[in-house]
């Protein structure tokens, strides 16, 4: 296509452009860790505290903590791409301890994510760290019990309300993927169940203190934490959802996939207020973040606004305009296009 031509054309310096932000910093990233870590920790214990004296109160500084956790998950989330330290140490060291906070699989998931990364777009590769999405052809040729699974799967309320249950209790608590290579993440996660056993018993009985009641302080735990880890979940399933379902977008086949075409019009531009900028990392510029992994989320925002030729030819979204692709759930391989399950329905059944 003509547009992507002037893509490939336009981004052809994409690499050189990139690099002067490609170079985590350990003073940034320490910042980056305090001015996120620690709110969380003084907000749980406001939490426990406001516990003693109102429920529902306790419940709204959750809600503010799981939207750190959010951001904790973002620093994890770098370490994944040895982006947020200059040392893979330090990067591997702090992206375990921020998953003992976020329950999510450090090693397992950073691998599961880095084959989303280079797999993003690749209509061949839709199995490994990202939702299953089915073209117009392919939901087609499905039984009618078939289409009905996958129409409840692409749903509203299993996407964004079990969704996030389901992701944080039981996708990353068991090893799902089985493929060959897989061994020691698949050995990680287990230790992590582990070592998170071991890291809420550790809360909860700290939280049962100075009554040493273990069954009223693990209950606190409960209606504390778990609310925390729900908005968190979320939050997270929301932005990373929307950033690849919108319209136009970039899908193809291996042999005619391109890496700088997945990454600027698979990808979008979550143009987003500063505060949400916040509390998700700059995940918003999910476009540059395809193209270079390797950009700290701190870097992000510089990068983007001293390169305008990257948002040239992205997909500009707001949470507005947001909230219709959530229900964007096939790729129309003949229009080039993501659909509706209502638009299905003007487009005729091949034989």
């Amino acid at each position: 296509m003509r547009g992507e031509q002037n893509i490939i054309n336009d981004l052809k310096n994409w690499k050189e452009l990139i690099k002067p932000y490609a170079t985590p910093e350990v003073k940034l990233a320490r910042k980056e860790v305090w001015k996120t870590v620690l709110p969380f920790g003084l907000l749980f214990i406001a939490a426990a505290i406001v516990y003693e004296f109102q429920f529902w109160g306790a419940l709204g500084i959750c809600f503010l903590a799981g939207l750190f956790l959010t951001r904790i998950f973002i620093i994890q989330h770098d370490c994944g791409h040895q982006s947020f330290f200059p040392d893979r140490t330090k990067n591997d060291r702090t992206g375990f301890l921020m998953s003992l906070m976020t329950c999510i699989p450090y090693k397992y998931w950073a691998r599961s994510h880095n084959h989303h990364h280079a797999h993003q777009g690749q209509l061949d590769t839709r199995t490994i760290g990202d939702v299953t999405l089915l073209t117009v052809r392919e939901y087609n040729e499905l039984s009618n019990w078939g289409k009905i699974k996958y129409r409840i799967y692409r749903s509203v309320p299993v996407m964004f309300v079990l969704g996030p249950i389901y992701y944080i209790f039981i996708h990353n608590r068991i090893p799902f993927i089985k493929f060959k290579g897989w061994e020691k993440e698949r050995l990680t996660l287990l230790r992590t169940n582990l070592y998170l056993l071991g890291f809420f018993a550790i809360l909860g009985v700290i939280l049962s203190l100075p009554s040493f009641d273990l069954i009223e302080g693990f209950k606190k735990l409960a209606l504390l934490y778990i609310p925390i880890l729900i908005t968190f979940a979320f939050t997270a399933i929301w932005f990373f959802y929307m950033q690849h379902q919108h319209d136009p977008n970039y899908k193809a086949w291996k042999e005619d996939w391109q890496y700088l075409l997945a990454a600027i019009k698979g990808s979008s531009y979550y143009k987003l207020p500063k505060i949400f900028n916040f509390f998700t990392g700059n995940i918003g510029y999910h476009h540059i973040h395809h193209l270079a992994p390797k950009v700290p989320f701190y870097k992000l925002e510089k990068c983007s606004k001293e390169n305008p030729i990257f948002q040239k030819y992205v997909t500009t979204i707001t949470l507005l305009s947001s909230i219709k692709y959530a229900f964007y759930t096939l790729w129309d391989e003949e229009n080039y296009r993501m659909i509706t399950f209502r638009q299905l329905k003007t487009i005729p059944v091949k034989a």
